[in-house]
C-alpha cells in the first residue's frame, strides 16, 4: 500500500535522511525507533506531504504522492498526522474537537462514532469539558481521537504517548492499536520507546543518523542484535572484548547472562551495584575493567566475586 524510497533529503546543506527504503502493507503498523535528532519526525512529514522530496519517491497504492510543491494544501487527505504540536481547539469541548471535521450529514451515526473514539482514548468522562482545562496527556488523547474521526487509511504518530502517564499509556496503547487493526488502518509511529515498538508493531525500522540501521520483524531484530547501538534501545548493554572465550567482540543484554558455578565459566566479575527492578535486580559488575550487566532474582553485596555464563 505504501512504498517509500528516499535517496536523500536535506535541510539547506545538511543531510537529514539517506537511503531509506521500505514498504508498509494495508493494516500493518510500522514503528520507527531511533534516538533524538535521527530523522524520525522528518520521515513522517515527508510521507504526509508537508515537506518536498526531491531525491526519491513516495507511492500510495502505486501512485506517486506529489508533495507540497504541487498541492494547494499540504498533507494528503487520506492520511492523518498527529504531530508533537497538537492540533486541538482549546475553547471547544472534547466532543466538539473530535467531531470537528465530520460532514454533519448523519447526526446519529456521527455521534456514535464520536462515542466510540471517546472510549478508545478513555475520555468518556471528559466529553463535555473544554480542551483548555485538560492536562497535556489528555490533550494528546483528544488529538488522537480527532485524527481518527474521518477514518484515515494511514495514521502517522509522532511520539504520541510522550505526555501520558505510564498506567494510562499502557491501557491506551492496547486500545488504540487494537482499534487500528479492527479498522484495517495502517500506522507509522515515530518513537524512542523500545517496549512500545516491540509490543505493538508488525515491522520495525531502526534509524541511525538518518539512515536505515535495521528493518524487519521486531522479533527477528531483537533476537539478532548486531551492534551496541542496536542493543542500546532494549536495555543496558554489555560489550565483552575479544578474549580466550571468543575471538570476536560479543554483545549481551542483561537477560542473556546468568550466574554459574566457577568451574563452568571464565567470566569472573566483581559486583558494583544492585538495582531493584520489581520482578528482579539488575546487577552492575566489572569484568576486566569493563562494565557488565545481568539480571538476578536477589540483590548481591558490593565487591562480591561471581561467575557468569551465557543463557
Amino acid at each position: 500500500m505504501l512504498s517509500v524510497s528516499i535517496q536523500s533529503f536535506s535541510y539547506d546543506s545538511k543531510t537529514i535522511l539517506k537511503d531509506i527504503d521500505f514498504e508498509l502493507k494495508q493494516g500493518n503498523h510500522l514503528a520507527v525507533l531511533g534516538e533524538s535528532g535521527c530523522g524520525k519526525s522528518t520521515l513522517l512529514h515527508l510521507v504526509y506531504g508537508l515537506l518536498h522530496l526531491e531525491n526519491g519517491t513516495i507511492l500510495w497504492e502505486e501512485e506517486k504522492l506529489k508533495g507540497p510543491n504541487h498541492t494547494l494544501i499540504a498533507g494528503e487527505s487520506f492520511m492523518k498526522l498527529v504531530a508533537q504540536d497538537l492540533n486541538v481547539m482549546p475553547f471547544t469541548t472534547v466532543r466538539e474537537n473530535i467531531a470537528d471535521h465530520l460532514p454533519r450529514l448523519h447526526a446519529e451515526e456521527e455521534a456514535e462514532r464520536v462515542d466510540t473514539l471517546l472510549k478508545v482514548v478513555d475520555l468518556e468522562a471528559f466529553a463535555n469539558r473544554k480542551v483548555k482545562k485538560l492536562s497535556g496527556g489528555q490533550k494528546q488523547r483528544v488529538a488522537l481521537a480527532k485524527a481518527l474521526a474521518k477514518a484515515p487509511k494511514l495514521l502517522l504518530l509522532d511520539e504520541p504517548f510522550s505526555s501520558i502517564d505510564t498506567f494510562r499509556k499502557n491501557k491506551l496503547r492496547r486500545r488504540l492499536f487494537r482499534y487500528l487493526k479492527e479498522e484495517n488502518i495502517s500506522c507509522i509511529t515515530a518513537t524512542h520507546d523500545a517496549e512500545e515498538a516491540l509490543s505493538f508493531s508488525d515491522e520495525l525500522l531502526l534509524l541511525k543518523k538518518g539512515t536505515m540501521e535495521r528493518f524487519g520483524k521486531p522479533e527477528a531484530i531483537y533476537n539478532s542484535l548486531e551492534t551496541e547501538y542496536q542493543a542500546g534501545f532494549f536495555g543496558d548493554v554489555t560489550v565483552l572484548p575479544p578474549d580466550v572465550i571468543s575471538s570476536e567482540k560479543r554483545i549481551f543484554l542483561p537477560h542473556q547472562l546468568m550466574i554459574s558455578p566457577e568451574k563452568e565459566t571464565k567470566i569472573e566479575v566483581k559486583v558494583e551495584n544492585s538495582f531493584f527492578k520489581g520482578s528482579h535486580y539488575l546487577i552492575e559488575a566489572i569484568y576486566k575493567g569493563n562494565p557488565i550487566f545481568f539480571n538476578h532474582p536477589e540483590t548481591i553485596k558490593k565487591n562480591k566475586i561471581v561467575y557468569l555464563s551465557e543463557k
